[in-house]
Formats: structure tokens, C-alpha cells, sequence
């Protein structure tokens, strides 16, 4: 529909402009056109709630539509649990072992420290009794043998408290946090997909149609809802190619249309580079006058609330007034 616009409008256009000759050279012929916005999700599904209908004005973040999120909200609560579980595991080697488990690690110490001299005092007891010749040589190895076992275990068991007291190692706190990296990009990838089914309005604006009812379903990035912006409503006029040349972009220009008595101020934004919707002709002096050239003029958007697309308007330039 609006290519047909686009090619009829602009071919009645050139008719008028043939037809209208005593018209003043300072006022052309064009219309109202938008430039529209169209929200559609990044993810496919099926369309749960639709907020917004057509001819609505909207505010900026008005909610628009939501589709079915089920999947997503059970994803995101999935990637929380193992970012939590992730946090812990962290959190458990940097902290080291519990109170109890040390406890218990000073117990075993003392106990073998308690063997170990109970075994000093056995074999240095034997020591005397082998000066004395009382006792084998076999019996004193096997006393010395005993001694440095307890001591050996005593020094064992030092170091055991010593790295319960320190915690788990640095290459198993660095993978344990490089899990934790990974737990939070996955919870934010879920919870980019859980925002991507329900979509609110980029701009303030009115709603030009909706393209979708409830219980149907959506694919990825087709348009659910298109906006237009006050922003973004412009005007759209022709001029022959001997004057267009006259005209400057941030030139105002005055647009008056039926029903309103007071024209619409507008500035020039946009002078097409290259004659358009012309028809093949021969570039003689005769012919030349056929040319015509698309300018865009943008009007403020206190006052773009008043006009719709395809409707038709004057556009007067005063500086090219006679």
C-alpha cells in the first residue's frame, strides 16, 4: 500500500504541477509521509498479550507486547541456582576448611606429638641399656625405628593444619572463580533472551497498526507493532529543477493543507541529489522543465500531532517569494 503511494502520489504530483501554471512559483505541491518504527522480538514465539492498539498514542516505554515466556523464565531461574552453587563452591575454598575440621586436625596433632615423646623417652632409655650391653642391638634399632615414624607423623600432620588453615590452592580458586565468570554470563545471556519476548516502546508516539492478534505466533524479527514518532513525520514536496536549486537545507518553509487555516512551520532536512519518478525524455531546453526534484521538510513535533500520512499539502518557500 504505501509503494502505491509512493509511485501515484508523486505521477499525480506532475500532472498538478503541468495543470497549475498561474499557481505562485514560490509554493509546490507534496504530502504528509512517516517514517515508522517497527518493534519485533529478536526471539520467535507465540503471542501471549498484545497492550497497544491502532491509533493509540503511547508514551516511551509503554509495554507493548509480551509473548510466551515460560522456557525463558524457567532458564533464567536455572542459570541463578548454578551461579549461586558456583558463588559457594568459591567462597568455601577461600575461606579454608570449617572450625571443626581444624579442630579435629589439632587433636590428631597433639595426640602424635604425645607418641612421639612417649617414643623419644623408649628409645633414649634403650640408648643406656645398650651401653650397658642388656639389651640387642636389633631391640634398639627397632626402638629407634618407632621414634622417627612418630616423629615424621607429628610433622605430617603439622603440615596438614597448616594448609587447612590456608584453604584450597591458588589454581583451584583461580578455576573455581573462572566458574563463577561463566555462571554470570550465562545468567545474563537468559535473562537477555526472557527480555527479548516482552518489548516496550522506544519512543513516544502513535501506534500506526499492529500486525499480530494473541495466541498467534510470532517469528524473529518480524514487526509486531510499527510506531510513528512525531519525530518522524515529514513532508514530502516536489520542485521543478530550475528552482531547486535556490532552496538550502534548515530552510523553513510554511505548510498549509485543508481543514486548518494556520500554516505548519518546517524546516528542509533532505534535497533529493537526482530528479525523481521522471519520465524518459530528451534533455532539451523544451523538456527540461519536466524535471522534477523530492525535497523533505520536518515540521516540530508539537505540531507533527495534526498530521497523517498521505495527506496532501501546499508547501510555500517565502524566500523565493518574487
Amino acid at each position: 500500500m504505501r509503494i502505491c503511494r509512493r509511485i501515484l502520489l508523486p505521477f499525480f504530483l506532475l500532472i498538478a504541477l503541468a495543470a497549475c501554471s498561474d499557481s505562485p512559483e514560490n509554493r509546490f505541491q507534496g504530502y504528509v509521509e512517516g517514517e515508522y518504527v517497527y518493534v519485533s522480538p529478536a526471539i520467535g514465539g507465540t503471542l501471549e498479550r498484545l497492550m497497544v492498539q491502532r491509533g493509540q498514542s503511547i508514551a516511551r516505554d509503554a509495554l507493548l507486547f509480551t509473548l510466551d515466556r515460560k522456557f525463558e523464565l524457567a532458564a533464567v531461574e536455572e542459570a541463578r541456582h548454578s551461579l549461586q552453587q558456583a558463588q559457594d563452591n568459591l567462597a568455601n575454598l577461600e575461606k579454608g576448611q570449617r572450625p571443626s575440621e581444624i579442630a579435629s586436625i589439632q587433636a590428631q596433632l597433639r595426640q602424635a606429638k604425645a607418641s612421639a615423646n612417649l617414643a623419644k623417652i623408649e628409645f633414649e632409655r634403650r640408648l643406656k641399656l645398650i651401653e650397658e650391653q642388656t639389651i640387642s642391638q636389633e631391640e634398639l634399632d627397632r626402638t629407634r625405628s618407632d621414634y622417627e615414624q612418630k616423629a615424621q607423623l607429628v610433622r605430617q600432620i603439622g603440615a596438614e593444619l597448616t594448609t587447612a588453615r590456608l584453604g584450597a590452592r591458588s589454581d583451584e580458586i583461580r578455576a573455581a572463580t573462572a566458574q563463577v565468570l561463566q555462571a554470570e554470563a550465562k545468567l545474563k545471556q537468559a535473562q537477555w533472551n526472557l527480555d527479548q519476548k516482552q518489548r516496550t516502546a522506544p519512543a513516544a508516539g502513535f501506534v500506526f497498526d499492529t500486525y499480530y492478534r494473541p495466541g498467534e505466533w510470532v517469528a524473529a524479527s518480524k514487526p509486531v507493532v510499527s510506531l510513528l514518532p512525531p519525530e518522524n513525520v515529514e513532508i514530502r514536496f516536489y520542485v521543478p529543477q530550475n528552482v531547486v536549486s535556490r532552496l538550502k537545507t534548515d530552510q523553513e518553509v510554511s505548510v498549509t493543507m485543508d481543514g486548518r487555516e494556520t500554516p505548519v512551520p518546517a524546516h528542509i532536512y533532505y534535497i533529493s541529489p537526482s530528479a525523481e519518478y521522471t519520465p524518459p525524455v530528451i534533455y532539451s531546453s523544451e523538456s527540461r522543465a519536466k524535471l522534477v526534484f523530492m525535497l523533505k521538510a520536518r515540521p516540530a513535533p508539537a505540531e507533527a500531532s495534526g498530521l497523517h500520512p498521505g495527506q496532501p499539502v501546499d508547501v510555500t518557500a517565502p524566500e523565493l517569494a518574487p
